[in-house]
C-alpha cells in the first residue's frame, strides 16, 4: 500500500525547504531575508502600497517578521511608511521599484526552473491542484477547530494580490 501521507508531506516540506533556501540565497547578498522576497513581491504588485496588516495577511508572515522586514527596507531606502501610524500604508521607493522588479524576475527564474518539464495542461493542472488540496485541508482544518473560514487565507490564489 502506497503511503500517500508521508509522500504528500514530505513533498510539501521539501518543496517549501528548497524555496527558503533559494530565497535566503538569492537575498543574502544584499543583507536582507526571504520574509524580504515576499515582502517585495507583493508591494510590486500593489504599488498603492500596503498596510502592515496587509503585509502580514499576504505573505502569511508573523507581525514582527514584517515589522523587522519594513525598518531594514525603509533603512536601505526600497520603502517608505506613509500615514498615521494606526493606518499607513508601506510603499516602494524609485529604488525599491527597481529592486523589487529584479526580486520578480528572479522569482520567475526559480519558478519557470521548477516547472521546466511541465507542458502548459499540466502546469496549469498542477497549480489548480495545489490550490484546490490547500483549500481542502483549510476547510478540514477550520471543521475540525471549529473555526470560521478565513478568506485571507486564499490571499495569494491571485497574482495581483486582491
Amino acid at each position: 500500500m502506497e503511503d500517500l501521507f508521508a509522500k504528500f508531506t514530505i513533498s510539501i516540506l521539501k518543496l517549501n525547504k528548497i524555496v527558503q533556501k533559494i530565497k535566503t540565497y538569492e537575498m543574502k547578498k544584499f543583507g536582507l531575508s526571504s520574509v524580504h522576497v515576499m515582502c517585495l513581491y507583493a508591494l510590486n504588485y500593489r504599488r498603492e502600497g500596503l498596510t502592515s496588516s496587509e503585509l502580514v495577511k499576504t505573505t502569511l508572515e508573523d507581525k514582527a517578521a514584517i515589522s523587522r522586514a519594513v525598518a531594514a527596507m525603509r533603512k536601505l531606502g526600497y520603502v517608505q511608511v506613509i500615514g498615521p501610524a494606526h493606518n499607513a500604508r508601506v510603499t516602494l521607493t524609485q529604488e525599491g521599484v527597481k529592486f523589487a522588479e529584479y526580486i520578480v524576475g528572479r522569482t520567475e527564474a526559480a519558478v519557470a526552473a521548477g516547472r521546466a518539464d511541465f507542458t502548459e495542461q499540466e502546469r496549469e493542472f498542477f497549480y489548480n491542484s495545489l490550490i484546490k488540496i490547500s483549500d481542502n485541508l483549510i476547510n478540514y482544518y477550520n471543521g475540525l477547530s471549529g473555526k470560521a473560514a478565513d478568506p485571507g487565507q486564499t490571499e495569494y490564489h491571485d497574482k495581483n494580490f486582491s
